[in-house]
């Protein structure tokens, strides 16, 4: 373990490489081999990459957090999801890992590879998709899979949903039904053509609806693709509790433009806020 400590604010360089410096220490614990360049997560709080192990092709992910983060919900996430029915088309967690280095705490997590790859090089669509029929109702299905099973996890409570809807729209957002929702579902975090629903780390209880509304959310910049997801989820999303969780997601999602990311979804997702409040 290494006695310095790294300081408040590295610059994205040193840090990609410190992350890449785990990844390597991680496919090394595990006796598996790189197969590929690694991707870099959000605000490069994870890191991962193909890997080949003796028996077969695996996902390899690292996470850092600072000590007082590294804990909760989302940080077991993933291992949690192989408790969810197997039909839900998803990664299995085979192994993980966990060490301290440099003032910061490491989860490493050894996972099945599924076939494919995202629809989208971002979290929000761009440019359409041409997506089988079958995928649509495979994900109709994983969702439906998903809503009743039980948990004590938690993506979001109502003082979050309050506080995001508060200033977002100024008034607070009382949910009337919760389900159980990966919580993070978007463009990024599906394969294609076969389906596969990644990145289960937030996973839990949610607004109904969730999920839907935040595919939605998504695919406004095309709107060939938004139509498509209404469809798919129309009884959902037309519901008032899909109309509640549409607000929520919106909500959510222009707190994290505030902070700099997708600024070009922000005026789709004020103009769709704005329908839905007008009823």
């Amino acid at each position: 373990m290494s006695i310095e400590v790294l300081p408040v604010e590295v610059s994205d360089e040193v840090f990609t490489a410190w992350m890449t410096g785990n990844l390597h220490q991680a496919a090394d614990h595990f006796g598996v081999r790189l197969d590929g360049g690694p991707l870099l997560g959000w605000r490069l709080r994870t890191i991962s990459a193909p890997a080949v192990g003796p028996d077969d092709a695996v996902w390899l992910r690292v996470e850092s957090a600072r000590p007082e983060y590294a804990g909760g919900d989302g940080w077991t996430g993933n291992t949690d999801a192989n408790t969810l029915p197997n039909q839900i088309p998803r990664p299995r967690v085979l192994d993980s890992w966990q060490w301290a280095s440099d003032g910061r705490v490491q989860r490493a997590e050894l996972s099945t590879r599924l076939a494919g790859a995202p629809p989208s090089a971002g979290d929000v669509l761009h440019d359409p998709v041409e997506l089988p029929d079958t995928w649509w109702r495979d994900l109709r299905d994983a969702l439906d899979l998903l809503r009743p099973v039980p948990t004590r996890r938690v993506r979001v409570d109502q003082e979050l949903v309050d506080q995001q809807a508060i200033a977002a729209f100024g008034t607070p957002l009382p949910v009337r039904r919760w389900e159980t929702v990966h919580g993070d579902l978007h463009w990024t975090n599906v394969l294609a053509p076969r389906l596969g629903i990644l990145d289960w780390e937030l996973w839990g209880r949610g607004p109904a609806g969730t999920d839907a509304a935040s595919l939605l959310c998504h695919s406004l910049l095309v709107p060939t693709v938004a139509d498509r997801v209404h469809d798919t989820f129309a009884d959902v999303l037309d519901s008032e509790d899909g109309r509640i969780a549409q607000q929520a997601v919106a909500a959510r999602m222009l707190a994290r433009v505030q902070h700099g990311d997708y600024p070009q979804i922000e005026q789709p997702l004020r103009k769709h806020l704005a329908r839905l409040l007008a009823g």
